[in-house]
């Protein structure tokens, strides 16, 4: 017996049979195949190529938006995220566009169950675009301005869209396709898929294992680049959901709400409040916990210690729960 020698494409490779001096050919879904013929001596690999094949390979390895965070825990009880959500992140050199792609999700065993679409794309390098999904209703932060909120589930059983939310993305164990068109993907070497995560227990993945199962916490995150290995490209981490845009653009022209904030751009280290106000929390984007305080009508509350950047702010304000975002300069 004999394998298909790995060329960097390990995870198109299916096993090959050599028996009696008779060749076979090594079908990789429909990008290539490699032809082993036996010598007496030594054993020639030939590309054989067709130009579908040669088409998909270009597009693929030329792919550079892909899937950069998987968040699974919104609105789960103890989380503080009201919303599952994906991030994409164009990780390429120069800008790139994706026109007529899909998000497609499929649970842990089995074929791939439903999809959404998504508009045009255009990213530059390092920029991400953040999609917001389904939720299970609880969780306490709102995903801060993405670029996308999908209210709209297709099915490929052929039922009835699911209206009014995004994928409900499995907690522990699933698998997400980033692909080029609507057709369902077959796995990870379908000629449409720009992308693929399986994650947890899932029964396929890109490379040589799946992605770690995330947490109500905790997204699973791509490392840096893109090696076509779930198992090394994706690790742990806290969930830190980016837009592809400043989070917080908005905030320019945001009003107070309840006279809860006064000045959502805070440019000297204080926040003002307009009302009396119980049980102020501040919020990273991610939703980590960072100050509590209490503060009467008017007072001010000091920030100096948190770096520049965006945070969300909750309180009550007459009974009535409140939450604003500002911009620390």
């Amino acid at each position: 017996m004999v394998s298909c020698y790995s060329i960097n494409l390990s995870y198109f490779i299916r096993s090959i049979h050599l028996i009696n001096n008779i060749s076979y050919y090594c079908e990789l879904g429909t990008y290539f195949a490699l032809r082993l013929i036996k010598s007496p001596n030594i054993i020639i690999m030939k590309k054989v190529f067709t130009f579908i094949g040669l088409v998909s390979i270009a597009a693929f390895s030329n792919a550079q938006i892909v899937i950069n965070e998987i968040y699974t825990g919104g609105g789960i009880l103890g989380a503080t995220l009201t919303n599952d959500f994906i991030e994409l992140k164009n990780i390429g050199s120069s800008t790139s566009t994706l026109t007529g792609a899909t998000i497609q999700y499929g649970p842990a065993s089995g074929a791939f169950t439903q999809y959404h679409t998504l508009p045009n794309i255009t990213l530059a390098p390092g920029q991400t675009y953040l999609i917001q999904e389904g939720s299970d209703g609880g969780g306490i932060l709102n995903l801060v301005n993405p670029n996308l909120v999908v209210n709209v589930v297709l099915n490929f059983n052929g039922s009835n869209p699911t209206v009014g939310t995004g994928l409900s993305i499995g907690f522990t164990s699933g698998k997400v396709a980033l692909a080029s068109s609507t057709t369902q993907v077959t796995g990870p070497f379908a000629s449409n898929v720009l992308d693929f995560v399986g994650y947890g227990p899932a029964d396929q993945y890109e490379g040589s294992g799946a992605a770690p199962s995330p947490t109500i916490l905790n997204s699973i995150t791509r490392v840096s680049g893109d090696s076509n290995n779930n198992a090394v490209d994706f690790t742990i981490a806290l969930a830190s959901p980016q837009a592809g845009t400043l989070a917080v653009e908005d905030l320019y022209n945001s009003s107070p709400q309840n006279g809860f904030i006064r000045n959502s751009l805070v440019k000297n280290n204080e926040i003002v409040f307009g009302s009396a106000v119980k049980d102020v929390k501040i919020y990273s984007p991610s939703g980590q916990l960072i100050k509590t305080s209490s503060v009467k009508a008017n007072e001010t509350l000091n920030i100096s210690e948190l770096q520049k950047g965006s945070y969300i702010v909750t309180g009550t304000v007459n009974n009535k729960p409140v939450t604003q975002k500002i911009l620390k300069e």
